[in-house]
């Protein structure tokens, strides 16, 4: 019944606009529930509006996902099958399936797995349940790289100089990169995330970097087919908030930056773009909405711009027809909820707002918070979040995520815990509300780039908005500098592992309900009075020494020298919001620090970032190289799926041949030997799952010259 009304009351209005197809008049339907097809922190973001809106949610999940925060939080949800994406989120068959079953009117397909799959969002209309997305003639046209730049090109859109043609052969591709001039950047026609990207700066280079883009984008879009472009050398990457309804409005919401990268994917992202004029934010804008109308574009979609960080000039890289990673920077300076734009414009409203009605107001900064190592080139981690406290969320700072302590980060999917995102009155404001809330992100039991993006926000460079694709390649030797913890670091870390030993000992006492001494204990760490303490506390490779005294009650006596100078130290470890906190004075200095304390770690989280060193301190009696080997072993450098072998027992290999190829986090990793070497030993087959550090191929031992 109120279907019905609400498409009579629709019908008048949509019927005036003559540009509304008859399939769209027939298929608008109120959208009382409505299914989720994905996972993580943007399954929970579209549930959050949802919800504010009264649309019930109906949850799905792989077996890796059962205890995900997204199940959790949805009114329904169900199990779609095994870990791997190719066997649950990427099941349109299944999907779509629980949506009837469950009675959706929609699907959601939020971004990455089935947000730009034409068969899907055909199959949705197929079985009358909206999908809240653009036609699926936009997905197709701006799907295919090379058709994309046609149309642009043929609607006035600037494309950059390129190759975009069907004839896929080495020679005609290197013929076609002759003629557009060396340095030139291969990319594949299906591409996305990085994928399928390289850079080649030479003839001599070409046919390698086309031979791994060629491979990486079969694996990860089913097509091996390239496009080559013209490579700019200190580009900027500008992207622009397109919204368009069933109507024939278009509208844009502004532009974000996103040109600070590693392995061409962002790491940050910040709106409005820092250090472009007024002229080119509105030239940028009416582009942006050009190429909307060109496609006949329907709903929330990105509008990627290659920017000439010298000349000013812009071209048109792709249209992502899908809600961004980085939208709720476009969020916080415009005040609006785009998913929920997107629901009303999939039930066929008009857009809520005219360009005219459209501003923007401050400055805004999203810093991604993955599991990966900037120390190792970036490589993605998985593991457990055995410790994870944030800033508190308020109108200026959010925290979009999918997990909570405890949940594990899975080798499956990409590794990103979370997104923090500020608001500032203006640009500077905001830097400095992310510096302090990235110091609050404290995460212990793997490896993230929390650290690292503290770095980042502080860079001068960055700070006056100098930003390029390669800022993290020319800076890399600032921004990834590492400093030995100081003594007064390894002497503070030592204090709050006293004090936590004293603060666990006494817990177990009153468990045990022991009315004796609680430091008297037969095992664990003991600091009585005029009782002195040797420990090691190991970081980076590095044992460091400590001697500890203790004076009375909560202060000792602490030096990192064995014994020739020594510092004060007093401090009580308070819990206080599920954190426990160190509460110091250091030779007069007050300071108060996050703690977290395991039987393997204990990390402080300081004014510098994260202070970790291992417990107890192990004889580690092989060193890691670049390449990941241990000597005459070479192991995982994360955990992962082994894709291929490419050695046996007895083969002979040089610097730099291939050994295997490992899947992880949707990407590709090539292991190479460090050296020419025989191969002793091989110890898993393809498919096998491997641990980080698990040892892969064994060489055989050099002989010595006699």
């Amino acid at each position: 019944m109120l279907r019905h009304l609400y498409i009579s009351l629709l019908k008048p209005v949509v019927d005036e606009n003559v540009g509304l197809s008859r399939r769209y008049r027939s298929s608008f339907r109120r959208i009382e529930k409505l299914l989720i097809a994905n996972r993580g922190e943007i399954a929970c973001r579209i549930i959050r509006s949802a919800k504010r809106l009264g649309i019930r949610t109906v949850a799905v999940y792989s077996d890796a996902d059962a205890k995900a925060l997204h199940v959790s939080m949805a009114d329904e949800a169900y199990n779609i099958g095994p870990p791997s994406a190719s066997e649950s989120y990427l099941r349109a068959d299944k999907i779509l399936e629980i949506a009837q079953k469950s009675r959706c009117q929609a699907i959601h397909p939020g971004y990455g797995f089935l947000s730009e799959n034409i068969e899907f969002a055909e199959l949705c209309q197929k079985k009358n349940v909206i999908f809240i997305g653009p036609p699926a003639s936009a997905i197709r046209d701006m799907g295919i790289k090379s058709t994309s730049k046609a149309i642009m090109s043929d609607a006035g859109v600037p494309v950059i100089e390129g190759y975009h043609g069907e004839d896929q052969n080495v020679d005609k591709l290197l013929q076609e990169a002759r003629r557009i001039g060396f340095p030139v950047m291969i990319k594949a026609v299906r591409g996305g995330g990085g994928k399928g990207m390289r850079v080649s700066n030479s003839e001599n280079d070409f046919k390698d970097a086309l031979e791994s883009a060629k491979t990486e984008s079969q694996k990860a879009f089913g097509d091996s087919a390239v496009l080559i472009e013209k490579f700019i050398s200190e580009p900027r990457h500008v992207e622009v908030q397109v919204f368009s309804d069933h109507h024939g409005n278009n509208v844009h919401l502004y532009e974000r930056d996103c040109s600070v990268q590693r392995r061409h994917q962002k790491v940050i992202e910040e709106a409005p773009a820092p250090n472009i004029s007024e002229n080119l934010r509105q030239k940028l804008g009416l582009t942006a909405v050009t190429a909307a109308k060109a496609v006949g574009y329907v709903g929330a979609g990105t509008v990627e711009f290659i920017l000439d960080k010298k000349t000013e000039d812009f071209y048109f890289m792709e249209m992502n027809t899908r809600l961004q990673v980085e939208h709720p920077v476009t969020e916080m300076i415009t005040g609006f909820d785009l998913v929920e734009w997107q629901i009303k414009v999939a039930q066929g409203e008009k857009l809520p707002k005219e360009q005219e009605e459209i501003t923007a107001r401050g400055h805004a900064f999203e810093a991604r918070i993955y599991a990966e190592s900037p120390k190792r080139g970036f490589l993605p981690g998985a593991g457990p979040l055995l410790h994870l406290t944030t800033p508190s969320p308020s109108e200026d700072v959010r925290i979009e995520t999918g997990t909570q302590q405890g949940d594990e980060v899975s080798v499956y999917y990409d590794p990103m815990i979370a997104k923090l995102v500020v608001w500032g009155k203006d640009r500077f404001e905001a830097l400095s509300k992310l510096k302090r809330s990235l110091l609050d992100y404290n995460i212990a039991g793997l490896d993230t780039n929390v650290d690292f993006m503290i770095s980042l926000a502080a860079h001068p460079e960055f700070v006056k908005g100098n930003v390029h694709t390669n800022f993290i390649n020319d800076h890399g030797d600032s921004l990834l500098s590492t400093h030995p913890p100081t003594e007064t670091q390894i002497g503070q870390t030592a204090l709050a592992l006293a004090l936590k030993f004293k603060q666990e000992e006494h817990e177990r006492a009153v468990e045990q309900r022991d009315q004796s001494n609680p430091f008297n204990v037969e095992d664990g760490f003991r600091v009585n009075y005029n009782n002195v303490k040797d420990m090691k506390l190991e970081s980076d490779g590095t044992v460091n020494p400590v001697i500890m005294k203790q004076v009375d009650n909560g202060r000792f006596s602490i030096s990192c020298d064995e014994g020739k100078s020594w510092k004060t130290m007093e401090g009580v470890i308070v819990q206080r919001n599920n954190k426990f906190i160190l509460d110091c004075i250091i030779d007069g200095s007050k300071c108060k620090y996050n703690v977290f304390k395991n039987d393997d770690i204990i990390a402080v989280f300081t004014e510098d970032g994260k202070l970790e060193f291992s417990l107890p301190v192990d004889d580690f009696s092989e060193t890691e190289d670049s390449s990941g080997s241990k000597e005459d072993k070479v192991v995982s450098p994360m955990p992962g799926v082994l894709d291929k072998v490419l050695v046996k027992p007895g083969d002979e290999v040089k610097e730099g041949d291939a050994l295997f190829v490992l899947i992880a986090m949707k990407m590709e990793y090539v292991v190479k030997a460090n050296r020419d070497v025989k191969i002793e030993s091989v110890f898993y087959k393809p498919g096998d799952n491997v641990a980080k550090d698990a040892v892969i191929v064994k060489f055989e031992a050099e002989k010595e010259n006699v």
